[in-house]
């Protein structure tokens, strides 16, 4: 919840969950957001990429999941995939004000 909050307060987005729930993208999304541009790897990517089809206008409708914490093995989230989500949504709001996105 609290990442969520962060990314909407510091990007705008207005999505509720912008790392979770069902993606499905059209064709004409992608080719207007183009992929070759997208810099995030990890969890900021869905960011990225919901920040991209949103400022190329497109709509987005969510459709949450009910998401399970993990009981047995390990967490695929690290140090860095952490960094990159706190610095991209920033990154974002840049770019955005420059009118570079």
């Amino acid at each position: 919840y609290g990442a969520n909050l962060y990314s909407r307060i510091v990007t705008g987005l207005p999505l509720m969950d912008s790392t979770g729930g069902f993606k499905a993208w059209s064709r004409k999304v992608l080719e207007a957001i183009d992929l070759n541009d997208v810099r995030s790897q990890g969890y900021s990517f869905q960011i990225e990429m919901n920040f991209r089809a949103w400022r190329k206008g497109f709509k987005i409708h969510e459709h949450s999941i009910i998401f399970v914490d993990r009981t047995i093995g390990e967490s695929k989230m690290s140090k860095h995939i952490m960094y990159e989500a706190i610095w991209m949504v920033w990154r974002l709001r840049i770019w955005r004000f420059f009118g570079w996105l």
